[in-house]
């Protein structure tokens, strides 16, 4: 019999840093993962679109806007609001209130993802990167 899947524990920590953003991963499967993205200004700051990713967001804290192709406003979200951005859907975001934002995204796989470098490839860019956001990745702590 192979092995069951196992239940993944974690505990988010908002990270300390001066500038941009910085993602933190909370949980994965090869179909789903679970991120925070801390903002502190910008955001994704060019037009993009996934085509096998479904992302699903909401505002913890701060204010957030998102915007689509012409720089048409999707939605500007404050705590506890959100959007979900079908796959093949281009849009931006950023942060647009006076505290750090924390934006929780769950982003669901319409085929097997196997690690973080193979979901950036899944990224198609309509526009280049505005400027540079600081984007590192943080492991979440786990328990179990």
């Amino acid at each position: 019999m192979p092995d069951s899947p196992r239940p993944s524990v974690f505990k988010y920590q908002k990270p300390e840093f001066d500038e941009g953003k910085r993602i933190v991963k909370l949980a994965r499967t090869d179909r789903m993962i679970g991120l925070m993205q801390v903002l502190k200004q910008g955001g994704e700051n060019n037009l993009h679109s996934h085509s096998h990713l479904d992302g699903f967001w909401m505002v913890l804290t701060g204010r957030v806007r998102f915007y689509g192709e012409g720089e048409q406003l999707i939605a500007d979200l404050g705590p506890f609001e959100g959007v979900l951005i079908p796959r093949n859907c281009p849009y931006w975001f950023e942060s647009s209130g006076n505290e750090d934002a924390e934006l929780l995204q769950v982003e669901a796989f319409d085929i097997a993802i196997g690690d973080d470098q193979t979901m950036r490839a899944d990224r198609i860019n309509y526009e280049p990167v505005k400027r540079s956001i600081g984007d590192a990745m943080l492991e979440a702590r786990t328990s179990a």
